[in-house]
């Protein structure tokens, strides 16, 4: 019963028809993407990626204008700005990202698929996500309270941790897991995700997975990790799961396609964590101000994130700039 109850008021927040346009449209752009952008395996250039983020971008924009016409007004700036919260936040997996691919050695020419085919993953594990936060919040309403100390924490600490440029994955708890427990192949056997091959040691045909399907894994996990941080920031936004969710996919959709834009110049994003971190800290503040009684505007929230966003950027753009330039300064000393 409890469990009825929570896809109830999931799905209640509105109307079935415009839950099944939702998924038609994601679906139908993924089935666009790998059947007919992607059909065939192909290494993404920058150029390409900022033309297909552009479009994803522009079809979210467009789904929010409906949600504006369709469900008014604040309806429309909560998507927009849990949109733009959302798409901030995950720029820290693109970084993630990066070190996953370089990790296992993953040729670009793969790289895309692997992206895409975990959109599917985040569809699913984001609803159960938002699902289970929009449940708790409509029972339990003072979880808000623990949602805005765990953002303004994780924000604080954030801006004062200093990075560990040196990650490797060599011992992540997952991969020795998977190592332990399933048959890895480190041979890439074209784009597949598993393989059946003659085990060695039983001299019988067994799966064996590939690099690709391992990629795929620690990419879905650090999405959750990431998650854990980004969808308490959209609650604070509003706590409509329709809203959440449908912003919440929009965002990942266009940022895995500005993939490999990002990537290709990943460093000039180096000081990027520090505006990340002011969201973090906006949008908890935002929630201990909402429960005290004290209502920001949804205007305000979204010109306050978009102003951070838009500062963070051109200050790291420029701050690497300073950098490379001091150090080319050094060199020729």
């Amino acid at each position: 019963m409890q469990a009825l109850a929570w896809l109830d008021y999931t799905f209640a927040s509105a109307p079935i028809w415009a839950w099944l346009l939702f998924l038609t449209v994601v679906i139908a752009l993924m089935v666009f993407d790998l059947g007919v952008l992607n059909k065939t395996d192909h290494e993404i250039e920058i150029k390409e990626s900022l033309w297909l983020s552009a479009g994803y971008i522009a079809i979210a924009l467009l789904f929010g204008g409906w949600i504006w016409w369709q469900f008014g007004e604040s309806s429309a700036i909560d998507y927009y700005t849990g949109f733009l919260v959302e798409k901030s936040l995950s720029m820290d997996n693109v970084f993630v990202f990066a070190l996953i691919f370089g990790f296992l050695k993953i040729p670009r020419i793969y790289q895309y698929r692997v992206l895409v085919w975990g959109i599917i993953a985040a569809l699913i594990l984001r609803a159960i996500f938002i699902g289970a936060g929009a449940a708790l919040i409509a029972q339990f309403s003072w979880i808000l309270w623990f949602f805005g100390a765990f953002l303004l924490i994780t924000g604080v600490k954030m801006l004062f941790t200093k990075e560990n440029d040196n990650q490797s994955f060599a011992e992540n708890p997952l991969l020795k897991w998977m190592n332990r427990h399933m048959k890895i192949t480190n041979e890439f056997h074209g784009n597949r995700f598993w393989v059946t091959l003659i085990d060695p040691k039983t001299s019988k045909l067994t799966r064996f997975y590939t690099p690709l399907f391992v990629a795929l894994i620690l990419v879905n996990a650090a999405d959750i990790i990431f998650a854990v941080d980004s969808v308490p920031a959209i609650f604070a936004i509003t706590q409509d799961p329709f809203i959440v969710y449908t912003s919440n996919i929009f965002a990942i959709l266009g940022l895995r396609a500005l993939y490999f834009a990002l990537a290709a110049m990943i460093h000039r994003f180096h000081y990027l964590k520090y505006a990340l971190a002011l969201i973090l800290i906006l949008v908890g503040a935002k929630i201990i101000l909402m429960m005290l009684g004290i209502k920001i505007p949804a205007v305000i929230a979204l010109g306050l994130t978009l102003a951070i966003l838009i500062g963070g950027i051109v200050y790291s753009l420029w701050r690497t700039k300073t950098d490379d330039a001091n150090r080319s300064d050094l060199a020729t000393n």
